[in-house]
């Protein structure tokens, strides 16, 4: 009894330990997934101003991203 004992203490001990990895990892997920959309605010923000300052340069860089795209993606 005495060995299943210990065996029972390790696998608690090593769910605890997964419990406590699990809850970093979300923990640190969260505020990666926090910064991302701050950036994603900054970027939206600055690419308007950026868009609004300069309409003909910005037409002419999604033509030429559409170009580039449609010839990435065509089966010739």
């Amino acid at each position: 009894m005495a060995t299943l004992d210990k065996a029972s203490d390790y696998a608690r001990e090593a769910a605890g330990n997964i419990d406590t990895a699990a809850a970093q990892a979300a923990k640190a997920l969260g505020e990666k997934g926090e910064q991302l959309r701050h950036a994603e605010q900054k970027f939206m923000k600055e690419y308007c101003g950026y868009v609004g300052k300069h309409p003909m340069t910005s037409v002419g860089i999604a033509v030429a991203a559409g170009f580039v795209l449609s010839r990435l993606l065509s089966n010739h």
